[in-house]
C-alpha cells in the first residue's frame, strides 16, 4: 500500500470513530498519523525494511498504529476499519463528501431524518427539514444543497496529482527492472501534471512484449487484471486506479509518447496543422497524404523522438505541461514558447509553520531542512490569532518568535556570510467583518505577511472580494495566500471575483501565492496565467507544516509550468536583494 492510501485508511478510521461518538483523542490521534503519513516522501514500506529505524520515530505514530501500519503493508487491509463500516450506515460515507458535513453533523442527518442517500438529502433541503435539525439552520441548509453537486461530481474519484506520481514512480521502477523493458515512461494527464489524474498510462519499447506484460501483471501492487493482451494490457492497482501499458516500436515511440500524453484537444489541433500540410499524424508516427487523403505508410517522416514528431509539423518540442490545446502551437510556431521556470530556480521559501501554531516541528527543524534543500532565505509565517484551534499567534508571542529569529539570524551570520537568512514573517487572517487579525503596527515589524481568508468562506461574492482587496491594499501586506480556498476533491473554491483580485493586486504590486500544496495548488493554472497577463508576480510556496512538507515545492513549480510561468514571473526565484527590491515596488 502506498503512504497515500495508509494515511486515506486512517482518516477514515478516524471518521468513522467520530460518527460514533469515540473519544476526541483517540479520533485525533489517527488524524495525526494520517497527517504525518500523508506527508511523508518516503514511502511507509522502505523506513519498515530499514533495520536501524522504527515506524514508531515518526512523529504520532506509537505501538499500537505502528502495528496497524504493518498490518496495512502486509495484507492490504484493517480489520478495524472493517468492523467500524459495518457499524456505520453506507450513507454515513456519501454524506461526508459533501463539503462542510463532518461525522457529527452526517450522523444527525442519519438519525433525525433517516436519510438514506444524497438524493434524499436534496429533498430535504429543498423541502426546508434541514434547518429544523438542531445545530443547522437555514444557511447550513443552502450550503449542504450548494455543495451538492460538488460531492458528486465524478472528478473527485480522480487521485491526487502527488498520488498518482508517488504509484507511478513505484511501477516505473519495477517495469525498468525487467530486462526485456527498453524505454519505460508515462504518458497522459499525469505526464502533463494536471491537478488530478484519473488513471495511469504507461509506454515501453520491447522485443519481448510478453515479458513485460508478465512484468507488469507480477507487479506486487497489481490488485486485479482487466486485459491482457499483445501489446497493450491494463491492471487495477493501488488506490482502484486503471493502469494502461502499451508496448509499442522503438520507431514510433515518440509518436506514441505524444499521442498519448495528449490532451485531446491539443492533438486535435495537430491534427489540423499536420494536414494542411499534406500530413498525416498519429501514434505511429507522421507520413505523407496522397491525392485522396489518405496517410502513406511507406513514406512515414518521424516518430522515434517527439521533438523529430514536432520538427516535422514545423514546430519546436512543445513541453507537456503546455499540451491543452491553449494556446501553445501558436506560441510555438512564432518561436515564444516560454522557458518554464524549474525547481531549481527556487531561491526560497514564503510561507510555512512551526510548532508556535499548528507545525509538527520546530523553527529549527524547519530552517535546518529548508538548508539541506539549498534555500537561501525562508519566511517563518505561522497563523494570526484568528485561528484559534491552530494556537495562533497574538502580539506577545509573535514578538517573542520574532525575537527568536533575530537570534537565530545571528548565530547564523557568527562566523561568515550565512547559509540562510530567516525572515519575520505572519500569515495574518483576513477577518469576516474586513481588516486583519493583528494590528498595523505589529505587522509594520514584519519582513513578511501572508494574508489569507480562513473563515466567512460562505460569505456572498461581493463580500469575500471586497475583504481580500482591503487586505490587499495594506502596505503592510505582501501575498495573498491560497487566494480562492480551495481544497482539491474536498472544497470548492469560494466564491470571489478574482479578475477584481488580480487587478487590485496589479494596482498595488501585492503578489499572489500558487500555494504547493497538493490538496490546494491554488492558484490554479488558467488563474496564474492571467495573474502573469496582467503584470502580478507570482510566489510559490509550501505552506508546509512539518519538514516534509517542503518537498512538495515540485508541485507548485508543476501547477507555475502548467500557467506558462517563467523564473522571472516568480518572486521567490530572486535573491533575497531582488525579492526586497520587488517589495518596495508597492
Amino acid at each position: 500500500m502506498t503512504n497515500a492510501d495508509i494515511a486515506a485508511a486512517f482518516e477514515h478510521v478516524a471518521d468513522l470513530l467520530e460518527y460514533r461518538g469515540d473519544n476526541v483523542f483517540r479520533v485525533r490521534a489517527y488524524r495525526t498519523a494520517a497527517r504525518t503519513i500523508d506527508s511523508l516522501v518516503e514511502p511507509l514500506a522502505s523506513v519498515r525494511a530499514d533495520a536501524t529505524r522504527r515506524l514508531t520515530d515518526l512523529d504520532g505514530i506509537g505501538a499500537d498504529l505502528a502495528g496497524k501500519i504493518e498490518t496495512l503493508l502486509d495484507t492490504g487491509r484493517l480489520p478495524m476499519l472493517e468492523d467500524l463500516e459495518r457499524e456505520v450506515p453506507a450513507v454515513a460515507f456519501d454524506l461526508m463528501r459533501v463539503p462542510g458535513l463532518g461525522p457529527k453533523k452526517a450522523k444527525a442527518l442519519v438519525d433525525a431524518l433517516a436519510i438514506e442517500s444524497l438524493a434524499a438529502l436534496e429533498d430535504a433541503c429543498r423541502e426546508g427539514r434541514v434547518r429544523g435539525i438542531k445545530g443547522f439552520g437555514a444557511k447550513t441548509e443552502a450550503a449542504i444543497l450548494e455543495n451538492l453537486a460538488f460531492a458528486a461530481d465524478p472528478d473527485r474519484a480522480r487521485l491526487l496529482w502527488s498520488e498518482a506520481d508517488e504509484i507511478a514512480t513505484r511501477l516505473l521502477e519495477w517495469l525498468r527492472g525487467c530486462p526485456a523493458a527498453r524505454q519505460v515512461e508515462a504518458a497522459g494527464s499525469l505526464r502533463r501534471g494536471r491537478e488530478t489524474v484519473g488513471d495511469l498510462d504507461l509506454l515501453v519499447t520491447s522485443d519481448e512484449p510478453v515479458a513485460v506484460m508478465d512484468r507488469l501483471v507480477a507487479w506486487p501492487e497489481t490488485a486485479d487484471v482487466l486485459l491482457r493482451g499483445d501489446t497493450k494490457t491494463s491492471i487495477r492497482g493501488p488506490r482502484g486506479v486503471q493502469v494502461d501499458l502499451r508496448v509499442v516500436p522503438a520507431e514510433s515511440f515518440g509518436a506514441a509518447l505524444q499521442y498519448f500524453t495528449g490532451s485531446k484537444e491539443h492533438n486535435v489541433r495537430l491534427r489540423g496543422r499536420a494536414r494542411d500540410r499534406g500530413l498525416s499524424i498519429n501514434e505511429y508516427g507522421v507520413s505523407h497524404l496522397d491525392a485522396a487523403g489518405e496517410a502513406l505508410p511507406a513514406a512515414r517522416l518521424s516518430g522515434r523522438t517527439e521533438e523529430e514528431f514536432y520538427a516535422a509539423v514545423g514546430l519546436p518540442w512543445i513541453p507537456p505541461e503546455l499540451r491543452e490545446g491553449r494556446d501553445e502551437i501558436l506560441l510555438a510556431e512564432g518561436g515564444q514558447l516560454p522557458r518554464l521556470v524549474t525547481l531549481a530556480d527556487v531561491r526560497g521559501d514564503l510561507h510555512m509553520h512551526t510548532t508556535a501554531t499548528d507545525g509538527e516541528d520546530t523553527l529549527t527543524d524547519m530552517v535546518r531542512a529548508a538548508v539541506d534543500r539549498g534555500l537561501a532565505y525562508v519566511a517563518i509565517t505561522d497563523h494570526g490569532q484568528r485561528v484559534t484551534m491552530a494556537h495562533g499567534l497574538d502580539r506577545r508571542r509573535l514578538l517573542a518568535q520574532w525575537t527568536e529569529i533575530d537570534r537565530l539570524n545571528e548565530s547564523l551570520a557568527a562566523e561568515g556570510p550565512p547559509p540562510i537568512v530567516v525572515l519575520k514573517g505572519i500569515e495574518v487572517d483576513i477577518l469576516e467583518k474586513g481588516g486583519l487579525d493583528l494590528p498595523d503596527e505589529v505587522l509594520a515589524g514584519a519582513d513578511w505577511v501572508v494574508a489569507s481568508l480562513h473563515y466567512g468562506q460562505n460569505q456572498p461574492r461581493e463580500r469575500i472580494t471586497a475583504r481580500i482587496i482591503e487586505a490587499i491594499e495594506n502596505p503592510h501586506v505582501a501575498v495573498i495566500g491560497h487566494p480562492t480556498g480551495r481544497l482539491l476533491n474536498r472544497r470548492p473554491a469560494y466564491d470571489v471575483d478574482l479578475e477584481a483580485v488580480i487587478a487590485a493586486a496589479a494596482r498595488t504590486g501585492t503578489f499572489l501565492e500558487i500555494n504547493a500544496n497538493p490538496w490546494r495548488l491554488d492558484l490554479d493554472d488558467r488563474q496564474a496565467a492571467a495573474a502573469k497577463a496582467a503584470g502580478v508576480k507570482i510566489v510559490i510556496s509550501t505552506d508546509a507544516h512539518s519538514t516534509r512538507g517542503l518537498d512538495v515545492m515540485r508541485c507548485g513549480i508543476l501547477q507555475a509550468r502548467r500557467a506558462g510561468l517563467e523564473a522571472k514571473d516568480i518572486a521567490n526565484t530572486r535573491t533575497l536583494a531582488g525579492l526586497k527590491k520587488l517589495m518596495k515596488k508597492r
